[in-house]
């Protein structure tokens, strides 16, 4: 195990040239970052996580329902053990063949057997009430971390000269703040790498989920190495979109269509100007040409720009889905109202009203991918995705 980890850990591939792991030894008279600081972060994951769950069942949930956000489910399908054992054990979409065998079996016409499903499908999905929970630890979160880095980066140096990020490296001392920083960030992060199996799920599951392995990855790598200075750039910068995110959905769930379309609106052009603008001028700029000057070429140069590409090709797949929720919106003058905002992966139309008008309905609110109209969009891809 021991050769293992000095072969991963070979100073050639992840230090420019003449400098050891030797010199990124803590002293008496300066710490830098460590790679058994990063343990903390498991124990500190289970914290956050515990944390969330107080807090949405103390605090989120007596403020939805002040503000009168709908408590109940999806309504229930009426109990049928046949119907039951083929949804569970076969499939939740019968094809027409098994429709017209449960008809004739059940002396039921192939609609009600049709309308069953559909509600029986929509009874898994979460409630609006702990969507709105989840949404509002998310935006709790976000808001208290993009502060906390405001703060910190306001009075750095390298926050208004990326040149700095590179400036006397490897000798660039840890500063309390910044070990805190980066620990928190990366503790939430390992927390939504677990809870997102629990968490409502999401047509962008596997994107998202992506997202979180790069993130943390990114994170780790770049504390271990001590480019920790362009990390706080990349957390702080990604943080920003992400709490007016968690805002426009919360607006939603009250059902403040008007509110949550502007803070939508506001949310495309704060993502857009970020991670399409602020991002590759300014974040990529400095890791891709300002370290290559300062330090020269190295091996993990390249795999922290290939990461930092991946999250990049994934802020591009985001923002063409909101330019399309956001030109649908302008041009209709108002947001389709999908109260499936979080466009859910088990979600189904309940059927209410006659196919032809079901039909129109359909196109108007679900569009493609779910992402048509302002509330079509509101995934919690960008924490959260984000990041």
């Amino acid at each position: 195990m021991a050769g293992i980890l000095a072969w991963f850990w070979n100073e050639r591939f992840w230090l420019p040239h003449n400098v050891t792991w030797a010199d990124l030894q803590s002293t008496e008279e300066a710490a830098f970052p460590q790679a058994e600081d990063l343990y903390l972060a498991f124990p500190l994951a289970f914290c956050i996580f515990m944390i969330r769950l107080l807090f949405e069942r103390f605090i989120a949930k007596p403020c939805a329902l002040g503000l009168k956000v709908q408590a109940n489910g999806p309504q229930k399908a009426q109990p049928n053990a046949i119907l039951e054992k083929v949804f569970t054990a076969i499939t939740k979409h019968p094809d027409e063949k098994r429709l017209e065998g449960l008809s004739k079996q059940l002396d039921w016409d192939v609609r009600s057997i049709q309308r069953w499903f559909r509600q029986r499908r929509n009874q898994e999905k979460p409630s609006t009430l702990r969507k709105f929970c989840e949404s509002m630890w998310r935006f709790t979160f976000y808001l208290y971390i993009f502060t906390y880095g405001v703060r910190f980066l306001k009075k750095t140096p390298w926050l208004w000269n990326t040149r700095q990020c590179w400036s006397g490296y490897p000798y660039q001392p840890l500063m309390p703040d910044l070990h805190y920083y980066y620990i928190v960030e990366l503790s939430f992060y390992w927390s939504l790498m677990f809870s997102q199996f629990i968490d409502v799920k999401r047509k962008d599951f596997g994107i998202m989920f992506t997202h979180h392995i790069v993130t943390v990855t990114l994170i780790t790598f770049s504390y271990v190495t001590n480019l920790t200075r362009v990390g706080t750039l990349i957390l702080c910068l990604h943080d920003a979109a992400d709490i007016v995110l968690e805002a426009a959905k919360m607006a939603n769930y009250c059902k403040c269509q008007k509110l949550s379309d502007l803070l939508f609106l506001t949310f495309a052009v704060v993502f857009i100007v970020s991670r399409l603008g602020i991002y590759p001028l300014w974040i990529l700029n400095t890791t891709l040409f300002e370290l290559y000057e300062a330090l020269g070429n190295f091996p993990a140069l390249w795999v922290f720009n290939v990461l930092l590409m991946v999250l990049q090709v994934l802020h591009c797949f985001w923002s063409y889905l909101i330019i399309k929720a956001a030109y649908k919106a302008i041009s209709k003058g108002k947001v389709a109202k999908d109260a499936r905002s979080d466009v859910e992966s088990s979600s189904d139309e309940e059927e209410t009203v006659p196919r032809s008008k079901a039909s129109h309905s359909t196109l108007t609110t679900n569009g493609t991918s779910g992402a048509n109209g302002t509330n079509g969009y509101l995934t919690g891809a960008t924490s959260s995705e984000e990041h």
